[in-house]
This record gives structure tokens, sequence and C-alpha cells, in this order.
């Protein structure tokens, strides 16, 4: 009887140890990982380099003077999939108004991503985020995620989730020059 009292003071002074560790170690990492601000409207939207589907690089900087609608997705988003053709039916309005869409593919196969773009004829620029680095420096999560980027280069707005065509008509009109 005195035995197994102690085999089970000691199996419930590991376990406490090691939930004690545990917990110690999820402290030290959440407080020293690397921590990325979270854009807010009116910062400075965060310049990167990506290449489209046609070998071209588009850099975010050189679009300054016009709106750009940013837009994260994935071809296996379904809100991403019914919100495509909508963008583009907008692109075709607004593209020589000064408002520029640029689709930021999570690191999806330029395989994968040509198919999508020829089933929904896309004709605005595609460009694929192989390293993820361009999603990390957005904070995206979830997709689809829209960033609207005035011609100054500030982030005018943030919507998350599917929007409709009219949606898509209104927030260009907001990013559109002057």
């Amino acid at each position: 009887m005195a035995q197994t009292k102690n085999q089970r003071f000691i199996m419930r002074t590991v376990i406490l140890g090691i939930l004690v560790v545990a917990i110690g170690y999820t402290i030290y990492s959440n407080l020293t990982k690397d921590k990325v601000a979270v854009l807010e409207v009116g910062d400075q939207a965060p310049d990167f380099t990506l290449v489209d589907m046609n070998g071209e690089k588009h850099q975010l900087s050189e679009y300054k003077g016009q709106g750009v609608f940013l837009n994260f997705w994935g071809t296996w988003c379904k809100p991403c999939a019914k919100e495509m053709p909508a963008m583009d039916n907008q692109f075709q309005e607004f593209k020589d108004k000064g408002v520029q869409v640029l689709a930021v593919n999570i690191a999806q196969s330029n395989l994968e991503v040509n198919r999508f773009a020829e089933q929904y004829d896309l004709t605005f620029p595609i460009v694929i985020d192989k390293e993820k680095s361009v999603m990390q420096a957005y904070n995206i999560d979830p997709l689809p995620t829209t960033f609207l980027i005035n011609p100054e280069g500030k982030i005018e707005r943030i919507i998350t989730g599917e929007m409709s065509e009219q949606n898509i008509a209104d927030f260009m009109t907001q990013i559109m020059p002057e």
C-alpha cells in the first residue's frame, strides 16, 4: 500500500514537472519570437517585387500615383474564385482611370495559377509569392484579403473576406487618383 502511494506521488511529480516545463517553454517562445508589425489604415504599404505569369517584374512602389487594389488569394479558396471575375470586370473599367489590380497568389505552382487564370479569363497581373515573404509582411490571414492603396502608397482600407462586384467598384472608386 505504501509502495503504490509512493509510485503515485512520483508519477504526479513527473507530470507536474513536465507541465511546468511546457508552460515555461510556451511563455519563453512567445516572448522571444520576432513580431511583425500589424499594418493599419494610414500606414505606408510595404514595398515588394514579385514576378507575374508572363515573367514581368512588378514592384509596388512603381505604381505610385495610381490606386492599387492589392488582393491576396489562392486557387483553392472558394471566396477568392467567386470574386475574381468581378475583380477582372472592374479592372477593365478602372485601369484607364488610374487604378491597378495586383493579385498576389500565396505560394502555389505556376501551373495551378495559370490554369485558374485561364479558366476565369483573368487579364490583370497575377504574381506568386513563392517564399510567402509578402504574405508575412502584410500579415495575411485569412484569404482573401485585399488592401486598398492610395496613389501616395498609403493603405486606405483593409478588406478580409469575399467582396461583391458592387463592393469592388466602390473600393476602386475610393482609390482612384483625382
